[in-house]
């Protein structure tokens, strides 16, 4: 039987820009509960979170680390995330797995990039928040002022919980038994009355005997409303530490056993039964009485260990006996053997309870996202979905070696797997393989990997640019397709029109034929055919997209008609509208985020601007550098990065992400059809 309940579980990811000291963290907070042995890094060799040579190499975590400790009676798992742009999906895909999402910022550095856009991307998922700010004994800090920018940039919410005292060598208690010391920048008497004040306005009772009482509240009386206010957003607790030195660590670790919701405390995870408008929320509870299931966050395939699937459990109770089956499949694998992870060791367990984060191994069904669960009472239903930033920095790869093509393809489909932001493409068009990523150091790791665990090499070049096609007016297209061989002949009768939708609508298929003219067994061929022509495009080549199709009218036999007939009469007819609705070609518009030195911004202004840029705003940080944000079309943006290193020094850095699709210019859409005309034509 397991040693705690779901009751004692805490689930907390360090999430935060590189560079924050997550990892560092996450090592004081083992080294102080006994977790590992409290020693100095040099004598006790690599983190455990940071256990991979590249990971030692860089300098930086590249892979989310399972991580845990015991504190009190509490088992808190401490998931540490990377903080390089270019590996954002492995930070989001975990985020699933917690109940505290630990945003940790570099005392020194303040609000970097990607502090401020991950802060943002937890809208909406329901997720505890909690500011760890890390480094508070460095020199020369304004821990006041840093504390402001947080609040003006994240929100009054937004309150210290503890606070450094001596230049931060220590850090004293404002929540459960504030003192009277004096210390950086604020009383622990006002700090104390500003988080009771936040969380009372949760509970009217409460609030009205605190009004009569004054500051008389017991934190047992506060503990449920400080939980309310944690799932409402309306409390995000600031916490002051120094992972070098240890201060505050005591005071964070009292903050997670204490304070931080367990299972049943967080927001319920949001399971759905069906997709789209017709999903229905599917309730689970941190019961273990009831049947098991869990979701997989992470896959691993480890050249040792076969296939790795880590998943947390969100209700029932999982043993090594116990059969599971992986979302809708009708035949379950055996656990045999269940695991606790620390770091890359494998700890074997007796058993799993709702809050737990397990793992098996050698499971080749599991697969990221998938739900484990031992009764079809439950089958049919999975997770909300994870909005992930779309991959677009891509390379087009060829094996280095003669017969490597399997082995390669093979490789690729367990990277992908594991990576919810690494995509891989084939277009029949070119023959070309295209890996995408969010970063040229994002698919530098993975043709790393390739090379290192799959033993292949590949070389690259720059791909084709995914542009799509679509039109901007109304068009009809008709098509009659007849055949006669000899035998049974081939006849069907197209009538469809299409119009523009809305960017980023995708495509729509409407069936308005009355009257039986089509009969109803041959719809899905004509709709067929129609995503036919929209995977290979008309004009240039690339997939249509934003279109509505609505098949009206046609003729069928009773005896020629067939499948194939009515899948070349719409692919005719729709090639036909598509030329008279003025097609037109689309370029991917991306997002993109420049930090650099402040003397650099008119250089970096006047090359965006170079590149068909638009600047949308900027803004002053500190330790004299600038945030720029604008938008620029991503085929602009070859060879950036060795560009904005000559400009910056080697100072600068960038991350883009996906904004929408615009018409590219009329030279340019020439140049495309005239180019794809040439590929024909070879």
């Amino acid at each position: 039987m397991s040693d705690h309940n779901a009751d004692d579980v805490r689930n907390i990811a360090l999430i935060g820009h590189a560079g924050a000291g997550k990892t560092s963290l996450a090592e004081a907070l083992l080294a102080a509960t006994g977790a590992i042995p409290a020693t100095t890094t040099a004598e006790r060799g690599p983190a455990v979170c940071d256990q991979d040579p590249r990971e030692q190499a860089l300098g930086h975590s590249i892979d989310a680390a399972i991580v845990g400790f015991t504190i009190e009676t509490r088992r808190v798992n401490l998931i540490d995330t990377p903080g390089l742009p270019d590996l954002l999906g492995r930070s989001l895909a975990v985020l699933p797995a917690v109940e505290t999402a630990a945003l940790v910022i570099n005392a020194q550095a303040g609000i970097e990039p990607m502090t401020a856009r991950l802060m943002k991307m937890l809208d909406g998922r329901g997720l505890c928040r909690m500011i760890i700010v890390n480094q508070i004994d460095a020199p020369d800090l304004d821990l006041g002022a840093l504390t402001e920018q947080v609040r003006d940039a994240f929100g009054p919410a937004c309150l210290p919980i503890n606070l450094p005292t001596g230049g931060g060598e220590q850090v004293a208690d404002c929540f459960f038994a504030p003192g009277e010391i004096t210390t950086d920048f604020s009383s622990l008497t006002e700090a104390h009355e500003q988080i009771v004040d936040q969380v009372v306005e949760l509970d009217e009772a409460l609030m009205e005997t605190y009004l009569e009482q004054g500051q008389t509240l017991a934190p047992e009386q506060l503990h449920d409303p400080f939980e309310a206010a944690l799932r409402d957003t309306h409390l995000i607790p600031i916490c002051f530490v120094s992972a070098r030195t240890g201060a505050g660590i005591p005071e964070l670790l009292e903050v997670i056993a204490r304070l931080m919701p367990n299972p049943a405390e967080g927001n319920p995870p949001a399971f759905l039964k069906g997709e789209g408008e017709r999903a229905e929320p599917v309730a689970v509870s941190p019961d273990p009485g009831r049947h098991a299931i869990a979701h997989v966050f992470k896959v691993l395939n480890d050249p040792y260990r076969g296939r790795l699937g880590i998943f947390r459990i969100h209700q029932g109770r999982i043993t090594p006996t116990s059969a599971l089956f992986v979302g809708d499949a009708r035949k379950p694998f055996k656990v045999t053997h269940l695991y606790r992870l620390q770091g890359r060791e494998l700890i074997e367990v007796e058993d799993g309870v709702p809050g737990d984060i397990l793992a098996v191994s050698r499971v080749d069904e599991v697969h990221l996202d998938a739900v484990l669960h031992d009764s079809h009472d439950e089958d049919h239903f999975h997770l909300a979905r994870t909005d992930y930033p779309i991959p677009l920095h891509g390379l087009a790869i060829t094996p280095s070696r003669r017969g490597d093509e399997q082995k390669l393809t093979e490789a690729l489909h367990k990277l992908q797997d594991e990576d919810p932001c690494f995509k891989v493409d084939h277009h029949a068009a070119t023959n070309e393989t295209v890996i995408r990523g969010l970063g040229a150091f994002h698919l530098k790791l993975l043709i790393e990997r390739l090379a290192d665990q799959f033993h292949v090499e590949v070389d690259t070049r720059p791909p084709r640019i995914p542009y799509r096609e679509t039109i901007t007016t109304p068009a009809e297209g008709h098509y009659r397709h007849k055949k006669q061989t000899g035998g049974a002949g081939q006849f069907g009768e197209v009538y469809l029109r299409i119009e523009p939708t809305p960017r980023g609508t995708g495509f729509r298929f409407v069936d308005a034929v009355v009257g039986g003219a089509i009969p109803g067994n041959f719809i899905p061929s004509i709709e067929k055919g129609v995503r036919q022509v929209l995977d290979e495009g008309v004009i240039a080549g690339y997939p249509l997209q934003d279109i509505q199709v609505t098949v009206y009218d046609g003729k069928s036999h009773s005896v020629d008609s067939k499948e194939i007939a009515f899948v070349t009469a719409a692919r005719k007819a729709f090639v036909a509208a598509v030329e008279q609705a003025r097609p037109a070609i689309l370029e991917p518009i991306v997002h993109i985020r420049i930090s650099a030195q402040e003397q650099a911004m008119g250089d970096l202004a006047g090359d965006l601007a170079g590149r068909r840029g638009r600047i949308s705003g900027s803004e002053t940080r500190s330790q004299g550098r600038v945030v720029i944000e604008g938008e620029v079309p991503l085929a602009e943006l070859e060879g950036y990065e060795s560009r904005l290193k000559a400009i910056t020094g080697g100072e600068g850095v960038y991350s883009i992400e996906f904004s929408h699709y615009e018409p590219v210019g009329a030279a340019i859409q020439r140049q495309l059809v005239e180019a794809h005309h040439q590929e024909d034509r070879t």
